[in-house]
Formats: structure tokens, sequence, C-alpha cells
């Protein structure tokens, strides 16, 4: 297998590799280390990762694809690596970010401050799919709506990171993260201990902490559950995982029922109280006596004992305002209202298609832009202007004037690529990174995060349904 005497890192930002071809700072070990192996080494151990994975039972589910729907998770292991400088300031970031976005909720679903200040365009809240009028007046348990965040960062060609999207509805992917540390350790165990690299894997001990955080100040061993849409949702294997890793109840709705004002589980002895759920079901079918009434998955009344204070819930119903991809846009000001401060993490530049003259530009220039639908996730609903043909670009001209407020749109951003092996060579491939933040009693970023990685050649598009990987986030 070619190494990195031939890598090259053309005009992109490396994460291993500078532009002189020199291995980053912290990043000489591990290149040392895959230069150093015999013939054909690498690529028997990247086979050997993925036999693990499979063994390890790690799939994830693809909707409407013919070959069945679990999938083994597609992993590259040469890891991305991180220095503590870089680290620093992402979590500094975050956790500024995290703050005023959980401050603005407390804001738009009762004072409204920031509205009557003018600061956000009252008509884009009230017009924003995820706004509930169900939630206004209501504080939640602790004050806390956003527990669980996953905020996507990429690197542009300068080096700089920008945040790209907030995720604070029901973020997924962090037992990838974990799964991904036990086979890496594996895969290059002295390099790994040599690179005095940061763990991941007390997350699901701090997301237990954090939940416990919740329940009510007189229950003094709460009961916990994660409450999942059921095996056919594409992350049934993260839920079932952190439910176990934390070892409390994985239950669907159909174990749920609301006795006396309060949520109970069924089990075998009878009736058992619920204290806090970590919800991975959507808001809008969570109790279709207050969202969508066709709902199965949900259950019915338990936004009532949430009001009343017999349950909390993470994520709060309600928390999918903050990451429209329209309100994406105000988060500087957001940040800078509620803290005083200027955002430590800038956002990428970003056109608002609601404006008249962002919307001229975005219609004049949809070659050179990235458009994306404000409330769809998983790289559904964009448009990559550059590589989409004229076809698509007029068809998606028609979205874009049919319905404006749905739509933002952003310059193509050069994401910074790591190597990745492609049959029997290494190559540069676009890279993001989903850092997960657990909001309790304090503010806790998880030393690394999910690297998602574009696997086709040239691709920006990251998100595992589309057809891209991952790689363990070494963090120095």
């Amino acid at each position: 297998m070619e190494t990195f005497s031939t890598y090259d890192p053309e005009d992109f930002y490396d994460e291993l590799i500078d532009a002189q071809g020199q291995p980053r700072p912290g990043a000489q070990l591990l290149v040392d280390k895959i230069e150093s192996l015999p013939n054909g080494d690498l690529a028997l151990r990247q086979k050997a990762a993925e036999a693990l994975l499979l063994k390890m039972g790690i799939t994830f589910n693809v909707y409407g694809r013919e070959e069945g729907t679990e999938k083994i998770w597609p992993f590259d292991i040469i890891p991305r690596i991180v220095s503590a400088d870089d680290w620093q300031q992402i979590e500094n970031g975050l956790k500024q970010r995290i703050f005023a976005l959980n401050e603005f909720l407390q804001d738009i679903y009762n004072t409204k401050k920031i509205i009557k200040d003018k600061i956000i365009p009252e008509d884009l809240i009230f017009s924003s799919r995820t706004y509930r009028k169900a939630c206004e007046g209501f504080t939640p348990p602790r004050g806390i709506w956003c527990h669980v965040t996953g905020t996507d960062l990429v690197r542009d060609s300068d080096g700089c990171v920008y945040v790209l999207e907030d995720n604070l509805r029901c973020p997924s992917g962090v037992s990838y993260v974990l799964e991904n540390r036990q086979v890496l350790k594996r895969t290059f165990p002295q390099v790994f201990e040599a690179s005095h690299v940061r763990p991941v894997d007390d997350y699901p001990s701090k997301l237990l902490e954090m939940l416990e955080h919740l329940a009510p100040d007189h229950v003094v061993s709460p009961t916990i559950g994660v409450l999942t849409p059921g095996i056919y949702n594409s992350a049934y294997f993260e839920h079932s995982f952190l439910s176990q890793q934390m070892g409390v109840e994985l239950v669907e709705g159909q174990d749920l029922v609301v006795d006396n004002g309060c949520v109970h589980m069924l089990t075998t002895k009878g009736l058992k109280r619920v204290d806090v759920l970590y919800r991975r079901i959507d808001d809008d079918f969570i109790d279709p006596e207050v969202f969508r009434p066709d709902s199965l998955l949900g259950v019915k009344g338990l936004i009532g004992a949430y009001k009343k204070g017999c349950l909390a819930l993470a994520n709060a119903p309600g928390t999918g305002i903050a990451d429209d991809k329209v309100i994406y846009a105000y988060v500087p000001a957001i940040i800078k209202y509620y803290t005083g401060e200027e955002p430590i993490l800038p956002n990428v530049p970003t056109y608002i298609c609601r404006n008249d003259d962002d919307r001229k530009y975005v219609l004049e220039h949809l070659d050179e832009l990235v458009v994306k639908a404000a409330n769809e996730s998983g790289g559904y609903g964009m448009l990559v202007g550059p590589h989409a043909t004229a076809k698509e670009r007029a068809d998606f001209a028609e979205k874009i004037k049919a319905e404006p407020r749905n739509y933002m749109a952003q310059p193509t951003i050069s994401l910074s690529r790591v190597p990745t092996i492609v049959g029997d060579r290494i190559e540069g491939r676009h890279v993001d990174l989903r850092p997960y933040v657990l909001y309790g009693k304090d503010i806790y970023v998880q030393p690394g995060g999910l690297t998602r990685v574009a696997l086709p050649k040239g691709s920006l598009v990251v998100n595992s349904s589309q057809g891209g990987g991952s790689k363990d986030t070494w963090v120095l």
C-alpha cells in the first residue's frame, strides 16, 4: 500500500499533514507508525476493524434501500487528530453557544424579550414549523431545555473552525464515537497510549448524571428511561446501546401509561413510576393529545405530566426552534444578546431567502452555493449548487420562490480533509466534526466527537444516510 510519501493535501486544509507534506504537531507518532508497517498490513488492520464492528453488531438503518435496512457502520482506521489548543477553543466556543441557545429558548417561550428588542424578526419565530405553542409560559426542570446537543463543526481552507449547524432535538451518533474508540484502541494500541489521547468513554456516566440532575428534588433514586420509537428507527442501535451502558430501561410509547397525572412503566409486577425520560422521539410524535393525533409512537397525556412537574424530559419539547436552519443565521446575535460576548466560534456566512436581497443573490448564484431547507436533517432537502445539474438548480429555484421562509444558503466551504484508506492507497477525504455537549449541573463537552467522512471522492456530504463514514477523533 502506498503511504504518506505520495500523499497530496492539494489546496485543502489537511488535519494530519500540513501544506509542506509534514505531519502536523501531534501526528508524527501516528504517521511514523503507519509508514513503518509491512506492506499490506494497514489494509489488514482495516479489514480486522470492519470484522470487529460487524461482530459487535454496529449497524445503522437506511430507509428505502433495496439491499436491506441494516448496514455495517463505515469506519476508517486512520484517526483525526485535534491539538489541545484547537480543542480548548472549540470547547469554550461550544459552552458559550449552548448556554446562549438555552437562554434563548427560555426567553422566547416566556417573556420574549429578544423579540421585543427586535434582535430577531417575530415572524421568523412564529412561522417556524418547530416552534411549539404548547411550550409557552413553561420553564422545564432546572431551567434547562437543551440537555444533549450535537453541534456540527467544519474547518475551511483558512484553518478556521466554523459552526455549520446546531442539533438540539434528538442528535444521534454518540454511540459510534464510543465504539469507534474501542476499535481504534485495538488497531494502534502503542500509538494511542503514547499520544496521550483524552478519553471519551465516560460519556454514558455523564449522560446518566445529567438525567439524574433533572429528577424532582424529593426523588432519591429516580427511575430513568430511554424512550425510543422502536427497532425500525435508524438510530435504534444507539438507543439500546446507551440505555444498556447507563443501566436504565429502554422503553417504547406502548410500554408507558399516564396514571393519576404521572407517567408509569408497565412491568411484570404492575406499574412503576418514571421520573426522567431521555426521549429519542421527535416532538411531533411524543403525545397524540398535544401534537400529532395520528402518532402511535408516543404516550397520551405525557406533556400534561411533564407540565405538572411529574416528569422531566431531555431534550425538552420545543428545542427544535433553536436548530431551525434560518434561526441559525441569528445565533451570533443571540450569543451577543444573552452573554454580552462576541462568538468564540463563528458561523458560516449565511443568506436568508426570506430577505429580498439575499433571495435575489441566492437565485443568481445557485451554481456556487449550498442551499438547505430550514427543518430537514440527514443531508436531505439540500442542494449542493456546484455539483448539481442545471435542471436540479432550476427545480430548487422554484421551491425557494414558493416558500422563501423555508430556505437559507451558504457558500460552499472547502471542508478540511483527513487521509483515508481507499483501496490500496491513502487519499484525502472531506470531514466534519460533531462534538456532543451535555447540559446538567454544568456544561460538559465530550473531548472529540464524531468525525464524519464523505467517502465518495470529492463529495462534501458526510451524512451516513447519504453514504458517509466515520473516524475516531483523538483530542490530545
